[in-house]
């Protein structure tokens, strides 16, 4: 069974066009959907989806209609494949229930793994630059070592309340409970030792 997928962007847009080329293209069953690109909850796609079986093929006017990234139409041609359910766009004149088609979007899953693997490469060519320019990545610490050692004198030695003593060396609760974990407690350990 031939089931089509239509989607414009706004309510403005007509969709009769798409709709046309679904039912000129043999699609016994069109679901249209009013959504972004960029959004992910599509109720009309994920019925399509759904209601697709074993043998039949998904159509729609242009890929576009279906994925706004490369790796979103992957995702979801191989969820197809692995349901048996093939893939047709009819301005791309790509048909994954043929060996072409099948092929178009191995070459389309290797780019995708390429540019995935160029920017891990940059990525991390970055972050050696910048350790050896004495940068080190990561949030700022909360506390310096001054801080931690007034937050354990306090807690040593005073018998006021964690929130207090965070709020005494400039810091918040959870910052103070990350630093000494256990709070009173560890302090207690660590100053017997």
């Amino acid at each position: 069974m031939l089931i089509g997928y239509a989607r414009v962007s706004t309510r403005e847009q007509d969709p009769a066009y798409q709709r046309a080329q679904l039912e000129q293209a043999g699609c016994e069953r069109i679901y249209i959907e009013t959504a972004s690109g960029a959004q992910r909850d599509r109720p009309q796609l994920a019925e399509a989806l759904q209601y697709a079986r074993e043998g039949d093929v998904l159509v729609l006017p242009r890929l576009d209609r279906l994925a706004r990234s490369l790796r979103q139409l992957l995702d979801t041609v191989e969820d197809l494949d692995a349901r048996g359910v093939g893939l047709r766009s009819l301005a791309e004149s790509i048909d994954t229930t043929s060996a072409g088609g099948r092929l178009v979007f191995q070459v389309f899953g290797a780019l995708a793994e390429f540019e995935r693997e160029l920017i891990r490469e940059r990525t991390t060519a970055g972050l050696d630059y910048a350790r050896s320019q004495g940068r080190i990545g990561g949030r700022p610490r909360v506390m310096d070592d001054k801080t931690i050692e007034q937050a354990r004198t306090l807690l040593a030695h005073s018998s006021l309340p964690v929130t207090e003593i965070a709020r005494r060396v400039g810091v918040s609760r959870a910052a103070l409970y990350r630093a000494f974990p256990g709070g009173r407690s560890a302090v207690a350990v660590h100053d017997s030792r």
